[in-house]
């Protein structure tokens, strides 16, 4: 049988030069009968990821379980400095495309009426084009209603994305509602700063008025573009 750091090792290289997440049966299967036992195999496999993941406490990766297996990736705290020399650009996406995913992400399956009637505005064509050719999200099914409509849920690859095992890990609606609320804080400070209010009164402007009335007029999908992280 092949010695135990041998065999650590070769679990690290392929899974440094496999495409995506690796599972445990996918490393067990590297190896014949000669190199490793196939009963022992799923428990070797298992402790030489262990052995990893302490290898990599004090370096810049780290090895991440995530719905498909696991991989290695950059740490969070060095994303900044790689991502400077990626040529690909971070995708940007809507306010109207992350709350339509939310709605999915929470209350799968659902039809794109659920969704609709939850935002209380039309969900574009192009937004669930673009969750669908993202991966993030698929067809499971038609609802028993008239017409049959679709039902989407989330995939494997929306989990891999957002470093999720599994939608248990994904934080309650308070938790998100809260994020929410300091977000918006932190904005209508930054506005008062930049616009100085404080030193310019009587100008006839406040927080409540033409913000939000910009913000309400402007295009459903083309409104407060932001900006998600280029997958690791």
């Amino acid at each position: 049988m092949m010695e135990f750091e041998k065999v650590v090792g070769i679990v690290e290289a392929a899974l440094l030069t496999a495409d995506g997440p690796m599972q445990v049966k996918e490393l067990a299967g590297l190896f014949n009968s000669e190199e490793m036992d196939d009963k022992d195999s799923p428990r070797v496999i298992k402790e030489c990821l262990v052995e990893l993941e302490k290898k990599c406490e004090s370096r810049s990766i780290e090895l991440k379980r995530v719905a498909s297996g696991y991989r290695f990736q950059v740490k969070q705290e060095y994303s900044e400095w790689v991502g400077r020399m990626l040529k690909e650009r971070p995708p940007r996406y809507t306010r109207a495309l992350l709350e339509t995913l939310a709605i999915i992400v929470y209350k799968q399956p659902v039809t794109r009426g659920d969704i609709e009637e939850l935002r209380g505005v039309s969900v574009s064509q192009n937004i669930m084009r673009t969750l669908s050719e993202r991966g993030w999200i698929k067809i499971v099914g038609q609802k028993e209603v008239p017409g049959r409509p679709s039902l989407y849920a989330t995939t494997k690859v929306f989990l891999d994305y957002f470093d999720l095992k599994s939608l248990n890990e994904l934080p309650e609606i308070s938790e998100i509602q809260e994020l929410v609320l300091k977000e918006a804080q932190t904005v209508e400070n930054m506005i008062v700063q930049d616009l100085d209010l404080e030193q310019t009164p009587g100008n006839g402007f406040s927080l409540s008025q033409s913000p939000d009335k910009k913000v309400s007029e402007t295009n459903d999908e083309q409104s407060n573009v932001v900006n998600l992280p280029v997958n690791q």
